[in-house]
C-alpha cells in the first residue's frame, strides 16, 4: 500500500515538474495563451474595439480643451490685429512679431526674465542640495524633517507669493523689520533690486521641495560600496559628497536645471502677480507676466499672442535640445 502511494506521489511530482518546466522551453515566437505573458504579467483584453478610446477620451478632451485649442487660437491671433473689444479682426502677417522684437520694453523684460531664471535656478538647486545632503546624516526625526520640507509643494503659488510679500513687507513684515533693524534699508516697493530678490526667494521657496525629492532619490541610488570604500580611505562626509555623489548624480542635476528654467519661464506668473505685480516700474515684469499685461490690461491681443507663441517656441526648443542632443551625452542610469 505504501509502495503504491509512493509511486503515485512520484508520478504526480514528475507531472508537476514537467508542467513547471514547459514555459521555460517554449519558443520565443510561440503565442501566449490565456492572456498571460511569460513574466507573469497579464495582458489587457477589451471586449470591444471602442473601449480603449472611451477610456482615453477624458484625457484627450482635457488636452484638446486646455492645450490644443488655446495654442491654435494664440497662433492665429499672433498674425491678426484685433481691436480691444474683439469686434473687428485684420490679417497683418508678421507685423506683431516685428513690433515685438523692435520694442525696448520687451527686450528689457527678456533680460529680467533671464536674470530671474538664473538666480532662481542657482538658489533652488543650492538649497535643495544642502537639504538632500543633510537628510542622509539625520539620525532622529528624519520623517518629520522630510514632511516639513515637502509642505511648500502643497501650497498654491499665489498663496506662497502672498506669504513672502507679507513677511518682507517694509511696514509690517517681521523679516523686513529685522533687516531694517540691522541697518539694511529694505523696500521692494521702490527698489527694483529688492523686488527682484523677493520674487526669486518666493519662486525658489516654492520649488525647492520639488528639487529635493529628485536629489534625495538620486543620492539613494549611489552605490553604498563606493561610499564605504571612500570612508575607509579616510574621506569625510563633505569630500564623499563633492567627489563621489555630485559626479554620479549629474544627470539628475542637469534634468533639474532644465525643469527649473521651464518653471521660471512659465509657472511663476501667480507669484509675481501676488508679490510685486510687475513693479516697481516694470522691473519684475517677466515674459509670462508681460503676456498677461498686454493681453488683459492694455488689451493688445496681437502682441500678447505673439509673445505667447515666442514662449511656446522657446519651450519646444528647450525640450528638443534636451532629448535630442544633450541626452545622448549624459548617462541617466544612476
Amino acid at each position: 500500500m505504501l509502495a503504491r502511494n509512493s509511486e503515485g506521489l512520484a508520478l504526480t511530482a514528475n507531472a508537476d515538474a514537467r508542467r513547471l518546466r514547459w514555459p521555460l522551453r517554449r519558443r520565443a515566437d510561440a503565442p501566449i495563451r490565456g492572456g498571460q505573458a511569460e513574466s507573469g504579467l497579464k495582458r489587457a483584453h477589451f471586449t470591444g474595439s471602442w473601449l480603449p478610446f472611451w477610456l482615453l477620451a477624458p484625457q484627450l478632451f482635457i488636452l484638446l480643451l486646455f492645450f490644443f485649442i488655446p495654442s491654435v487660437r494664440a497662433l492665429l491671433q499672433a498674425f491678426q490685429l484685433t481691436d480691444p473689444f474683439g469686434a473687428t479682426t485684420q490679417w497683418v502677417g508678421f507685423q506683431n512679431f516685428e513690433r515685438l522684437f523692435r520694442s525696448g520694453v520687451y527686450w528689457s523684460s527678456a533680460q529680467v526674465t533671464l536674470l530671474f531664471t538664473l538666480a532662481q535656478n542657482i538658489l533652488t538647486l543650492s538649497v535643495a542640495l544642502v537639504l538632500a545632503f543633510a537628510t542622509n546624516h539625520i539620525a532622529r526625526g528624519r520623517g518629520a524633517y522630510r514632511t516639513i520640507l515637502l509642505l511648500p509643494y502643497a501650497i498654491a503659488p499665489a498663496i506662497a507669493g502672498i506669504m513672502l510679500a507679507f513677511l518682507f513687507n517694509p511696514r509690517v513684515g517681521p523679516v523686513a523689520q529685522m533687516l531694517q533693524g540691522l541697518g539694511f534699508d529694505w523696500d521692494p516697493n521702490r527698489n527694483s533690486g529688492h523686488a527682484l530678490a523677493l520674487i526669486v526667494m518666493a519662486a525658489s521657496w516654492k520649488h525647492i521641495c520639488y528639487n529635493y525629492i529628485f536629489l534625495v532619490a538620486a543620492l539613494l541610488s549611489v552605490p553604498r560600496s563606493i561610499l564605504e570604500s571612500a570612508y575607509l580611505d579616510g574621506a569625510g562626509p563633505i569630500q564623499r559628497f563633492l567627489r563621489i555623489c555630485l559626479p554620479m548624480i549629474s544627470p539628475t542635476l542637469f534634468f533639474l536645471v532644465v525643469i527649473n528654467f521651464v518653471y521660471g519661464l512659465f509657472e511663476t506668473f501667480a507669484i509675481v502677480d501676488a508679490t510685486t505685480r510687475g513693479g516697481p516700474a516694470g522691473s519684475t515684469s517677466i515674459l509670462v507676466y508681460k503676456v498677461y499685461q498686454d493681453g488683459f490690461v492694455t488689451l493688445d491681443l496681437g502682441s500678447s499672442a505673439a509673445q505667447s507663441v515666442v514662449l511656446m517656441a522657446l519651450a519646444l526648443a528647450l525640450t528638443f535640445a534636451q532629448f535630442r542632443f544633450i541626452e545622448r551625452r549624459v548617462n541617466y542610469s544612476v
